[in-house]
């Protein structure tokens, strides 16, 4: 009684802040919870543009008292905005199925590289969620009295466990419940920038000839070639401003059909109001003279003399309002790491670099395990740090350059090697190659800058990301050999029955159901080696049973969670593996019945027909095979979903009794 009252609370726990279930089997359930490029702008664009918060900062205060100069490095910025959004625009040509960067350097260069893109970009969602977090902390609290300092902590652990709430319950559940502080950012700085230009309209040539000025000041003091250093230094420290530009291709398969048209539009969504933003910063920077603070961010400082001749009321509601909007933007923008950081895990789980589990949907249809991931290493590195953003930031934005240059050489690489059959292709290489030439410095700037002050530490976790990502592979390696020798023995057997059936040509008569004998229902995951021996052991070692049942799940993960078309697909494929299994066991003259349906959650499903079997046949066993690998480690043993165990513990809980049939393999066959 206890029990049921424990689980009847964490039930409706859950309904109340995840939801109730999804039904796959509605039509339009795929198309409610893709988004429409605004949508994506929002939930993808928040990342990029809230880097406007910080990332001119760095490169302005990066320029010491040569402040003039930041006109050319804006515009450097812009440009290169551009270049990166029109590369990745190819990218999402190229890929409409989405993986970004994981995917353009696995199939374009090597699975070696792509691995180590697909780890640099987990490890900088991470990052970028626990970034984005403690800096919406800091400037939330910057509003606030000091003596809540010391809660500030606990509100940046408070923002990622709500995030991870509301990515549980959807990926556009959590996008529109963000809209309105996105568009508050977005109305606010449009306001300043817009209304900062049009009043300043006869001060450009000021502007202009402050900036040559400036220039010629820091030749004779630096040298030509000091100068070209200090901007080059300032637009590397800039960096953090071009992150986020990749999460679209990442996000293909969320967007709403026509996917890449609508890809192709988010990423100009973003390019433009990023470049804008941070232009018209630089813009603003340079006509109220604004010189960094101790005490202040530099939006902060802007705001306060752009609102110089204002009212004291309407000048404090304002800065008030427009900051406030800078650090729920900042706080929001850990979205992007949830919303592309779970993708690229499945991705690279799909691939068998990650534990399958992490393929698998929830029953709201979105991969929990890898929310799960990203929140909890958020939260560690929160902890770790103690929420620093100093430190944060040292450690912010070296990886997603790994990943730019990768995908850019990726793409390099693709259009030469299709030059004779690709139109324009010198075009898209010139596009990839400015690309690739520009992150590969950036990278490169920002590895020797940030090393030495921290930055040696994220290329610790990405290369300690990378080795264990490895020996996960080497498993599935392994375990692959071993379960593709036992489905090339029996298989081949299966064929050869089959083949005898055929060349007998004879109408098969359909064994009768007997009542006198007990049921065998038989739970398959696919018609396999693992299945045939399962059937086989049955069939030599519980030979009262001569009727049977084959229970099978289509399991819906991230790998086929595409629409309505895969969905079909699978239903398709169990019902053909349910066939196959008919055929091989009324050849031996059992009666045979088929129980299927497809689902997130294969054990759950089997719970549901089991009751179904239960009332239809007496004396039913459930029996399942048990793949054992030799040698198997405890770590190795976690890499696997564990199904079988699931499944026992659903039918136990019934009263049903469950066999699991050990089907071993060996080294050397």
């Amino acid at each position: 009684m206890k029990a049921h009252t424990n689980k009847s609370f964490f039930s409706r726990l859950k309904l109340l802040f995840i939801g109730k279930a999804r039904d796959i089997h509605d039509n339009d359930v795929f198309h409610r919870m893709t988004l429409i490029a605004f949508f994506a702008w929002i939930g993808l664009g928040s990342d990029g543009l809230s880097s406007s918060c910080y990332g001119p900062e760095e490169s302005f205060r990066a320029l010491g008292n040569y402040h003039g100069l930041a006109i050319y490095v804006g515009i450097a910025i812009a440009i290169t905005i551009f270049i990166i959004s029109t590369s990745y625009s190819q990218i999402i040509k190229l890929f409409p199925s989405g993986g970004g960067g994981y995917k353009v350097a696995t199939k374009l260069l090597s699975p070696q590289l792509g691995m180590i893109s697909g780890c640099s970009l987990i490890v900088d969602y991470v990052l970028t969620i626990a970034i984005s977090v403690s800096s919406g902390a800091d400037a939330l609290f910057s509003l606030l009295p000091p003596s809540l300092q010391p809660y500030k902590l606990f509100v940046a652990l408070g923002g990622i466990i709500v995030l991870i709430i509301l990515n549980m319950r959807g990926i556009k559940e959590s996008v529109v419940s963000l809209m309105p502080v996105f568009i508050l950012f977005v109305v606010t700085h449009i306001f300043v920038i817009g209304y900062t230009i049009f009043s300043h309209v006869s001060d450009m040539t000021v502007v202009y000839q402050e900036s040559a000025r400036n220039f010629h000041e820091a030749k004779q003091s630096l040298g030509m070639f000091g100068v070209i250093a200090l901007i080059l230094r300032s637009y590397s420290m800039g960096a953090g401003t071009y992150t986020g530009l990749e999460a679209v291709s990442n996000s293909v398969p969320i967007l709403k059909e026509p996917r890449v048209k609508t890809g192709l539009i988010t990423m100009r969504y973003m390019a433009v109001s990023l470049a804008v933003t941070v232009f018209g910063l630089f813009l603003a920077y340079g006509f109220f003279k604004v010189s960094p603070s101790d005490t202040k961010t530099l939006n902060a400082v802007l705001l306060d003399n752009f609102t110089a001749s204002w009212g004291t009321g309407t000048k404090v509601t304002f800065i008030w309002i427009t900051l406030f909007s800078e650090a729920a933007l900042l706080f929001i923008a850990a979205q992007t790491g949830f919303l592309d950081g779970p993708r690229v895990i499945g991705s690279m789980a799909q691939d068998n670099w990650f534990p399958r589990k992490f393929t698998v949907l929830s029953d709201r249809l979105v991969t929990q395990n890898g929310i799960a991931f990203m929140g909890i290493a958020a939260i560690i590195i929160l902890l770790l740090t103690k929420g620093a953003v100093a430190l944060l930031v040292v450690l912010y934005s070296i990886n997603v350059f790994i990943t730019f240059a990768l995908s850019q050489a990726g793409m390099v690489r693709h259009w030469w090697f299709e030059r004779n059959n690709e139109k324009g292709w010198f075009g898209k290489l010139f596009i990839n190659g400015t690309g690739f030439i520009l992150t590969v410095f950036i990278l490169i700037s920002l590895a020797a800058i940030k090393f030495k002050e921290g930055g040696w530490v994220t290329l610790l976790i990405t290369a300690s990301l990378v080795l264990l990502v490895s020996s996960v592979r080497r498993h599935y390696n392994f375990a692959g050999k071993m379960i593709g020798r036992l489905n090339k023995k029996h298989l081949q057997h299966a064929d050869e029955i089959f083949e005898q059936i055929k060349k007998e040509g004879l109408d098969f008569i359909h064994p009768e159901f007997d009542k006198n004998s007990k049921t065998a229902a038989i739970c398959v995951s696919g018609f396999n080696g693992l299945g045939i021996q399962t059937f086989f052991k049955i069939k030599e070692d519980f030979k009262e049973y001569k009727n049977l049942v084959f229970i099978e799940v289509g399991l819906l993960d991230s790998a086929n969670f595409k629409g309505a078309n895969e969905l079909e697909n699978l239903h398709a494929s169990v019902e053909e593996d349910l066939r196959k299994y008919t055929l091989l066991a009324e050849h031996f003259g059992y009666h045979v019945e088929n129980c299927w349906s497809v689902g997130t959650d294969i054990a759950d499903e089997i719970k549901d027909i089991s009751k179904t079997v239960m009332q239809n046949y007496h004396g039913v066993v459930f029996f399942v095979g048990q793949f054992i690998l030799p040698k198997a480690t405890a770590f190795q043993r976690l890499l696997h979903n564990q199904t079988q165990f699931a499944i026992h513990n659903r039918l136990s809980h019934k009263g049903f009794i469950l066999v699991m049939v050990p089907i071993r393999t060996h080294l050397h066959l």
